[in-house]
């Protein structure tokens, strides 16, 4: 007889403690993979709190592209380590994360485009990551079905190609994480808010929580839970939960929409994305097409997707594929991004108080970096000791002028 419903849970449901050694706030794929890490590394005493279901927030509105052709020093050994972690995640967690690595082209319309994706690519192959240029006719030949637009505005006169970009299925990694730090020992508690982060002289004593009411009722109880270490890993939110410590972080939030079409025969192997037109494009294994494309120019705490976001990136899309103009959307949605003044991440501890830690600032492009942020977020917990790799990151970059500048690797998710 078919079974409708899993024999055993993803993961338990624990009743809350008053004390852990390390409190993490957001259940999404970061809060997740720093508690599956630091498992690993034998701290087991973890809450993972989210004031939602667990993977609701900006890990349910991705569009989950992972890749590793950035352009500073600082990002891109950084994501690389990030792919090479996906590469094997799914053997790790022994769960199939669908992970397809297909290919991306990142498209060059002007000569300004192609001598800043050269650069790029000098920059990923010193630093050992697969990128290379290539013309109109090998990308003619890598993506038929796209128009090279010539003699129109913005043709397309090179791409920078890396294989290794890949997309994988959001919720998926979410469980796997979530089920990998439960196996682990972690806790994982959804629908718990925090409403306060406590301190005493300088160091995080733990955080005041909403708890759901027994009864099904009301609007919840308040506890006081205990904590060595808080870590913020809230997303779109993290500015508004670092408040909560007194923290002020140089981070604005900003909607981004996406949108799918109805599913199609395949005719696209590769993830694309343009700069120039402000969108990006990949075919999912069921068919359908995903197009993204910029942020919204204003910020914002609105999920509530919108017509001219949609008409901008059906038009761009079609300057690239007009085969696509008979195409219905299929649904279109809105998602969170906290985007930081350099457009790169904020990681590790902050000064001044001791035990509050944050991974935060990653914009549109946090879930490719997960599996890295995580690992070396829980290194930075379990040992006390900040990774090389992450150094860079820290919040004190921005008052201490050593900002890490990496708008130029993803434009076609910028503000502009």
């Amino acid at each position: 007889m078919f079974q409708l419903f899993r024999k055993n849970r993803m993961w338990q449901a624990r009743p809350l403690k008053d004390r852990y050694r390390v409190v993490i706030i957001g259940g999404g794929v970061h809060g997740l993979s720093t508690a599956y890490y630091l498992t690993k590394q034998g701290v087991k005493d973890i809450a993972v709190l989210d004031k939602g279901y667990l993977g609701g927030g900006a890990s349910a509105r991705t569009t989950a592209i992972i890749r590793s052709n950035y352009l500073t020093v600082e990002g891109i050994p950084f994501f690389d380590e990030s792919v090479k972690l996906y590469e094997g995640l799914a053997k790790e967690l022994n769960f199939n994360l669908l992970f397809n690595q297909m290919g991306r082209l990142d498209l060059g319309h002007t000569d300004a485009a192609l001598y800043a994706l050269r650069m790029r690519t000098e920059f990923n192959r010193i630093l050992g990551v697969d990128s290379r240029m290539v013309g109109p006719a090998e990308i003619k030949q890598l993506v038929p079905a796209m128009s090279l637009r010539e003699g129109l505005p913005y043709p397309i006169i090179g791409a920078l190609y890396h294989p290794p970009c890949g997309v994988i299925r959001h919720d998926a990694v979410v469980w796997g994480f979530g089920r990998g730090a439960d196996q682990g020992g972690a806790e994982l508690h959804p629908f718990t808010e925090v409403t306060a982060i406590d301190s005493v002289n300088g160091r995080v004593t733990g955080v005041e929580v909403k708890v759901p009411s027994p009864s099904g009722g009301g609007s919840g109880w308040g506890r006081t839970i205990h904590a060595e270490v808080v870590l913020n890993a809230t997303a779109g939110w993290s500015s508004d939960v670092a408040r909560l410590a007194g923290v002020s972080l140089p981070i604005t939030t900003h909607p981004l929409q996406a949108m799918v079409t109805e599913p199609l025969k395949p005719f696209l192997d590769k993830t694309i994305s343009s700069a120039n037109l402000h969108a990006y494009v990949y075919q999912t294994d069921r068919g359908e097409v995903v197009i993204g494309g910029g942020v919204d120019p204003y910020p914002s705490y609105s999920m509530r997707s919108s017509l001219l976001p949609m008409e901008q990136l059906a038009g761009h899309t079609l300057e690239m594929f007009p085969c696509l103009s008979q195409v219905k959307v299929l649904r279109q949605w809105a998602g969170l991004c906290d985007m930081s003044p350099d457009y790169a991440p904020i990681m590790g501890a902050v000064d001044g108080l001791d035990g509050f830690i944050i991974s935060c600032g990653w914009g549109s492009w946090g879930f490719k970096a997960a599996p890295a942020a995580g690992k070396n977020i829980a290194s930075l917990i379990a040992t006390g000791q900040t990774p090389d790799i992450i150094k860079p990151f820290a919040l004190s970059r921005f008052h201490e002028g050593k900002l890490v500048n990496e708008r130029a690797a993803a434009p076609a998710a910028a503000i502009h």
